[in-house]
Formats: C-alpha cells, sequence, structure tokens
C-alpha cells in the first residue's frame, strides 16, 4: 500500500510509534550519531544532534515502514544517519572540488586515517553497489561498521542467525576491500 492512500489515522499512528521508539532510545541513538560523526572530520557545520534529527525526519518521511522491533529500528536509524553524513559530506566537497580521492581500506582503523572523509564516501559508493548485488550483506555492514551493533542485534534485525551475520560480515568485507581497492 503506497503511503499516500493510508488513512491519516494510520499515518499519525506510524509517526507515534516513531517517536516512541526514538525517545526510548534516544540516548543510544545519540550515542550512534556521535560514534559516526567523529568518523568525519570536514562535518563542523553538523553536529551530533543534528545528525540525529536528520536522520529522524528522514525516517519520519518512510511512511511504509512499520517499525516492528528495535533492532530494525536502530538498523534503519543507524542506516539513516550514514545517509546524512553522507550527504553532508557530498555536498562540502561538491562545493570545494578538486580533490582526489585514494583507495579506502576497510578495516577497524579507519578513524584514525587523515583523508577519511574522502574514504567515508568510498565506502558509502561501495556499499550502494554491494545492497544492489547482495542487500543483506550491505545491511549487516551498515549495522555493524555505521551501527555498532552487535551480532545478535543484527541478526535478530534481519531475521537470520548469527553464524550468517558472521559469514555476511566477511563476504562482504571482502567483496568491499576488493571494490575500494579496484574501484569496482
Amino acid at each position: 500500500m503506497a503511503s499516500e492512500t493510508l488513512p491519516q489515522s494510520d499515518i499519525s499512528a506510524d509517526l507515534s510509534h516513531l517517536e516512541q521508539l526514538a525517545s526510548a532510545h534516544y540516548a543510544e541513538l545519540l550515542r550512534i550519531a556521535r560514534r559516526q560523526r567523529r568518523r568525519v572530520r570536514d562535518i563542523a557545520t553538523l553536529d551530533t544532534r543534528a545528525v540525529l534529527h536528520e536522520a529522524f525526519l528522514r525516517l519520519a518521511t518512510q511512511r511504509q515502514t512499520v517499525w516492528v522491533d528495535r533492532p530494525r529500528f536502530m538498523a534503519a536509524a543507524s542506516g539513516m544517519m550514514r545517509r546524512v553524513l553522507v550527504d553532508h559530506l557530498r555536498r562540502r566537497r561538491a562545493e570545494k572540488r578538486g580533490h582526489g580521492e585514494a583507495p579506502l581500506a576497510l578495516n577497524e582503523d579507519l578513524d584514525a586515517d587523515p583523508g577519511r572523509d574522502a574514504h567515508l564516501v568510498a565506502l558509502d559508493d561501495a556499499l550502494d553497489r554491494l545492497a544492489r548485488v547482495a542487500p543483506r550483506l550491505a545491511r549487516v555492514v551498515e549495522c555493524r561498521y555505521f551501527g555498532g551493533m552487535t551480532e545478535a542485534e543484527i541478526a535478530e534485525a534481519l531475521g537470520v542467525t548469527e553464524r550468517t551475520v558472521r559469514r555476511d560480515w566477511v563476504k562482504a568485507r571482502g567483496w568491499l576491500h576488493d571494490a575500494l581497492d579496484h574501484g569496482g
């Protein structure tokens, strides 16, 4: 059912449920937004609460989404915060122009990389390509790397086993390494 065909009472109920989830998990969402924001250097004009609130506004426009439980909501919120930051970086980069991009190494040391803003955009592009060929692998990366979710939380959010999450993480890392190293 398209969101435009939903009765106003259903839309209000969806927004109300979203607000309840956001209020209940606000501190955790703020922690995720803070962690994601730390990965980006050139973001002085966007503070942590702005990232979180922009993500909430974007989630509120997804009227067809049903916020079934906390893990699915947190996964969606993490992904939306990533998109908010990457969109902000893209706008900033478009203003500056002329910066070359170096290949990204996907590892836990990404936070220490001085060119991490460009890497975050490259990772976002690669993750979008991965989502087209293997959506679940992309969701695992989004939840784990960007959302900081545990394997158990990711398994619950995606409706798979923790073992599947571990296998998907390994596959996704390999795919992303190849994509980022070779630009493919």
